[in-house]
């Protein structure tokens, strides 16, 4: 039996919720939010979509308890409102971090063993902290991170090639934020190298394109969902399935001692290994100086060593 719990039923949560519902890919799901007349809703709004669906799952609402047998919980958690208006998910961190601390003691306490998944920003932030928090094996608690930036590095790429974006590989590392880059060496197209499709490439250009396309989405409604959300479905799916697929997400790395966006294998056991890729000199700065970032946002939490 596959049973997922999704708490916080904000935008993200709530796509998550039918996207999950709407594919089929639970038996069971738990919806939990702070607001328990939300959760009511999207409850009776998920079982009238039902009615035209070839599938069915139990929703369960508002019970902690019932989490003691999920395979996954989705933390979605947030307040959007604490975004700067630059953009900068940083400034998200005094409100979210406190909903970690108020959240991780009830996953605790309802004997859930499986794997945590984090979207709350910023990500690799909290990531850590909920890690640090429920003292889960860091492997089993991990980001989203820059999957999704991954995402728009190959629409953007895409765009430029005029090649289906399904054909581009190459990955997003670092912070899900302003410090995020785009490792070039890694990118291809139909498993050619980008430059050698066009060696006239402005890549700078491009990278301003990659977080043009997050601020895009987000400008002309006050959130995103849809695109992080299908991360999220896609996430749950290669866990369930167990099917070692290599994505970008925010994963610990113990050599760095870090959470961060960078390719890993996903199965089962949520994070089952970390896949090192030669990066060139400038990325690895470009790496290092993000590392530092997250690290510094980390120092402001009441984290025990």
């Amino acid at each position: 039996m596959h049973k997922v719990g999704i708490i916080g039923l904000g935008h993200v949560g709530a796509t998550l919720a039918y996207t999950l519902v709407t594919e089929n890919l639970v038996d069971e799901l738990v919806l939990i939010d702070k607001n328990e007349e939300l959760a009511v809703s999207e409850e009776y709004d998920l079982l009238d979509a039902e009615v035209f669906l070839t599938g069915k799952t139990k929703i369960i609402i508002q019970d902690y308890q019932a989490l003691k047998d999920a395979s996954i919980i989705v933390f979605c958690a947030g307040q959007i409102s604490a975004l700067g208006e630059d953009g900068d998910r940083l400034k998200e961190l005094e409100i979210t971090s406190k909903i970690v601390e108020a959240t991780a003691p009830k996953i605790k306490a309802s004997g859930f063993k499986g794997i945590i998944l984090t979207i709350t920003n910023p990500c690799d932030v909290i990531a850590a902290y909920m890690q640090k928090l429920t003292g889960f094996e860091p492997n089993k608690v991990f980001g989203t991170g820059t999957m999704l930036d991954t995402a728009r590095m190959k629409q953007a790429v895409s765009r430029n090639l005029a090649i289906d974006s399904r054909n581009v590989g190459g990955y997003v590392y670092g912070e899900h934020g302003d410090s995020q880059f785009v490792a070039w060496s890694t990118v291809t197209v139909g498993d050619r190298p980008l430059l050698a499709w066009d060696q006239t490439l402005d890549l700078e250009k491009l990278d301003a394109a990659v977080r043009a396309g997050g601020w895009k989405a987000f400008a002309g409604k006050g959130y995103t969902s849809y695109g992080i959300a299908t991360c999220a479905a896609r996430l749950v799916r290669m866990m369930l399935n167990d099917s070692k697929t290599i994505v970008s997400v925010s994963a610990y790395n113990q050599q760095a001692d870090v959470y961060y966006g960078q390719p890993v294998v996903i199965g089962k056991n949520g994070v089952e290994s970390l896949i090192d890729c030669p990066l060139t000199k400038k990325e690895n700065e470009l790496r290092e100086k993000s590392l530092q970032i997250i690290k510094t946002a980390l120092a402001k939490l009441p984290i025990k060593k």
